[in-house]
């Protein structure tokens, strides 16, 4: 489990990030594929099994849009190990798909990681964050 935090770090000259060892743990392989909202998301292989088998029958009604969006996720899944310094390759083609240049915010977000641009993920975040006072109001802790 990718038990919470956010961490900034930047790509190196060869598109490698560090990916920090309280979120890999003992992981090595990932898969990296598109996310929602423009980032990109990182699950363990078993993650990405069962995100697999939930896919198999999503329940919306255009069978059309449902067929799009698996393909989107699973077309730019590609399998991503860690090396020995805790770096990641962050592709080009997928780093262009999240607007990922340079500078990231990495995320733990449970049941996976999330790898956002710093600039997209401080806009989403604001935004967010208006949003949020309206459910909190609702949400009794």
């Amino acid at each position: 489990m990718f038990l919470g935090g956010e961490f900034r770090h930047g790509l190196d000259g060869k598109r490698r990030v560090f990916l920090p060892a309280r979120l890999r743990g003992s992981v090595r392989r990932f898969v990296l594929a598109r996310g929602l909202e423009e980032c990109l998301s990182l699950y363990t292989e078993d993650a990405w099994r069962k995100l697999l088998s939930k896919l198999q029958d999503l329940p919306v009604s255009n069978k059309s849009q449902a067929r799009a969006f698996r393909r989107l996720l699973i077309s730019g899944a590609m399998s991503a190990d860690v090396d020995g310094q805790g770096r990641l390759l962050v592709p080009e083609s997928l780093g262009r798909y999240a607007g990922i240049r340079k500078d990231v915010m990495i995320l733990g977000m449970e049941t996976h990681i999330e790898i956002w641009s710093y600039e997209k993920w401080e806009r989403y975040r604001r935004k967010a964050e208006k949003g949020v006072r309206s459910i909190a109001e609702q949400v009794d802790f």
